[in-house]
């Protein structure tokens, strides 16, 4: 097994091979699109299987979905976990993509399978997210246009029936009115994308081992735990619940010289897909018993604006560290309860 290192920029994509003990067998480049992966997939096939690793950032799911249609297995690895690994005085493309395969941080987390690769999500569950923010930002676009002309918005969802009625007969002044019209016909559009793509989830989502476990937790269901399924991988990679807690960035950054110890915001350094689900089942999982106090709780100490957001973010790290028992365990959700012991360990988390 050879081991590619990649660096991804605008016009090429830098390549490293390295063999099992490190040595340099070819460093070479091709261009980051179809037509240049298929080529440097057939230039290194006669040298055998190749296991690549590439940097986390925007086109790097093409890479990997191209490579790995093509044969190769592609981790992408998370930006902020292989900080570091290049000799800070010379960093180029070049000694980036040397830097993947060949260093014995790199290579070691490969063979113990630490949580440094980012899970690659599924064509259908990047379909569903981006599509899904695509729907938000216009609906957020149609209750904006709303407030700059003082409409009032009487009905609780603008989009049912009700205030579909509503905006027919809205009364602002063009090219406005036109915007609105065309915005909701996209959100009936992307609505009917996104309910194809719950569908696939679902399909995905039955024959996945995680996710019939998963499901029992309140607050997730069959998309959402398929999705938490998919960006966790394989649950053996986190010693810890706190290890999974990091990994979906959910936790705070933390700076620390002498005597000072200051908490900034989130890391969002995990999956953004997963903190999203977590997020999405952190609403419902609050109204649930064993939730319930400690969301209130804290809501009530920050204040109405910025104590929900805070009281959520916690109640899903909580959620997180069950799902780790969860999972480890093969055991399905227990609520808070000296009975169980899986339960005592929740209720301590």
């Amino acid at each position: 097994m050879l081991h590619a290192g990649l660096d991804l920029s605008r016009e090429r994509l830098d390549v490293c091979l390295v063999d099992e003990q490190g040595s340099t067998v070819l460093e070479t480049a091709a261009a980051p699109d179809a037509d240049g992966l298929r080529g440097l997939v057939e230039r290194l096939e006669p040298l055998g299987p190749v296991r690549a690793a590439i940097e986390s950032m925007n086109g790097a799911r093409f890479v990997h979905d191209r490579l790995e249609g093509l044969g190769w297995e592609v981790e992408i690895a998370d930006a902020q976990k292989a900080r570091g690994l290049a000799p800070l005085a010379c960093k180029t493309d070049r000694i980036d993509a040397w830097s993947w395969p060949s260093s014995r941080a790199e290579r070691s987390c490969r063979r113990s399978g630490c949580p440094s690769p980012a899970c690659a999500p599924s064509a259908s569950e990047r379909g569903f997210g981006c599509t899904s923010r695509h729907r938000t930002a216009l609906k957020n676009r149609v209750h904006s246009t709303l407030m700059a002309f003082g409409r009032q918005c009487p009905v609780s969802d603008l989009f049912g029936v009700g205030g579909r009625a509503l905006l027919a007969r809205l009364d602002v002044p063009e090219p406005w009115r036109s915007d609105v019209l065309a915005a909701v016909r996209l959100i009936d559009t992307l609505e009917a994308d996104i309910a194809t793509a719950e569908d696939e989830l679902r399909r995905l989502g039955a024959d996945h081992p995680y996710v019939p476990l998963l499901i029992t937790a309140p607050g997730i269901g069959p998309v959402l735990g398929y999705t938490i399924a998919a960006e966790i991988g394989s649950i053996e990679r986190f010693g810890s619940p706190k290890e999974l807690t990091g990994y979906t960035g959910l936790c705070p950054r933390v700076y620390q010289s002498g005597d000072s110890d200051r908490r900034g915001p989130l890391a969002k350094t995990g999956p953004r897909y997963l903190r999203w689900a977590l997020i999405e089942a952190a609403v419902h999982v609050a109204r649930t018993p064993a939730y319930r106090e400690r969301y209130e709780r804290t809501h009530r100490r920050l204040g109405r604006q910025r104590g929900k957001k805070v009281a959520r973010v916690e109640v899903a790290r909580r959620l997180t560290a069950a799902i780790w028992h969860m999972l480890s365990r093969n055991q399905p959700f227990a609520p808070a309860g000296p009975t169980s012991g899986l339960a005592a360990k929740t209720a301590l988390i």
